[in-house]
């Protein structure tokens, strides 16, 4: 028997309102990154895979799933519950999409709204060795909400086991360390006034940074596989040396790593980006998909889709939030490798390339 459709009510309405909300605003969502979800009747409506929250309201983005036997799977460790798509009701999957990576630990949650979601300011406070205590005092200015951290894994089901075990306590708000935060209530309004009330508590003041120089950026990409950001925002990692600092450390979030690559560039004084790319051919080495020139702007490579470009934009907010002198809790190798080999990412990005017009 087919569950009742929960796309016919407001609540539902109201639930893709909000979605599009969340994925509008870049300062909690970039691309594809983030997902949100409803239950009802023992179903759940998680955001597909490769999708944008932006469009929730626009487009059929959100997938049925049956709640309680992907949460047995994944206490089972099923190896099913890693894509969930054996757990969607395919009567009512009119988007013929697979839901998100991150369904299990939607699943995994108790409450029938969830909104998870990259914020720039929870990331710039999640990825610091000290992050227990600073997180503490700042969500300490939302006495009402119980918070809980949840040490970093990788998405998808190593993650999902890691807030299994914080369900049972009903958090109101989980806080991933290395990766964003996540929102629970009990209805679509309640889950919207709390993240409008914990945003104001993690708000961070970027640093102020100069203007980009855009002669110059021009001239060091001519004739290369390199453009000059668009967004300028995304310039900050290169007008500022604690933005560069922390930008070069390493990678420190998992969207990171999938669409900008483990590696951030930088071009030497005098030094194009055609110069830098014949130097990686001889050298049989991929260029970077970010260059940084120092005190005057960042370039893309011509190869970034949409994904990857708006990707750009959130390192530069989140490296100029950073408090100058703390020490940050990078990535492994280890974590890099494990999201670099991973079906699902792989999944993600062909559907990334496939909406920008590229070979999947």
């Amino acid at each position: 028997m087919t569950p009742p459709d929960l796309r016919t009510t407001e609540a539902f309405a109201n639930f893709l309102r909000l979605s599009a909300q969340i994925g509008n605003d870049i300062l909690k969502t970039q691309g594809a990154g983030g997902n949100t979800s409803i239950k009802s009747d023992g179903v759940m409506w998680v955001k597909a895979s490769g999708t944008w929250l932006a469009n929730a309201a626009t487009q059929d983005i959100m997938v049925p799933v049956f709640v309680e036997p992907l949460v047995k799977a994944l206490r089972d460790r099923d190896g099913r519950a890693e894509t969930s798509t054996d757990f969607v009701v395919e009567a009512l999957n009119t988007s013929r999409l697979r839901p998100s990576i991150e369904t299990s630990f939607h699943a995994a949650l108790q409450s029938p709204v969830v909104a998870h979601y990259h914020c720039v300011n929870t990331i710039s406070l999640a990825v610091l060795e000290n992050r227990e205590a600073v997180l503490a005092d700042r969500m300490a200015r939302v006495p009402d909400l119980k918070w809980v951290s949840i040490p970093y894994r990788r998405p998808g089901t190593p993650l999902a086991r890691e807030i299994d075990k914080a369900a049972e306590s009903k958090p109101d708000v989980l806080i991933l360390h290395n990766h964003g935060i996540v929102v629970c209530g009990d209805t679509v309004e309640e889950v919207a006034e709390r993240i409008d009330r914990v945003t104001e508590a993690l708000f961070v003041t970027p640093r102020a940074t100069g203007e980009q120089d855009v002669a110059a950026l021009l001239l060091a990409s001519s004739g290369s596989g390199y453009h000059p950001a668009e967004d300028p925002c995304s310039h900050a990692p290169a007008l500022q040396t604690v933005n560069q600092d922390f930008a070069l450390g390493g990678s420190m979030y998992p969207d990171h790593v999938i669409f900008l690559g483990t590696e951030i560039g930088t071009l030497e004084d005098g030094q194009t980006a055609a110069d830098l790319e014949a130097l990686r051919r001889t050298e049989g080495r991929e260029a970077p998909k970010v260059l940084i020139v120092r005190g005057k702007g960042v370039l893309l490579s011509n190869s970034l889709t949409a994904g990857g470009e708006v990707m750009a934009r959130c390192l530069a907010e989140v490296v100029g939030r950073i408090i100058a002198g703390e020490r940050i809790a990078y990535l492994t190798p280890d974590d890099e490798y494990e999201l670099t080999h991973w079906e699902a990412e792989i999944y993600r990005q062909a559907l990334d390339r496939k909406s920008a017009g590229q070979p999947a």
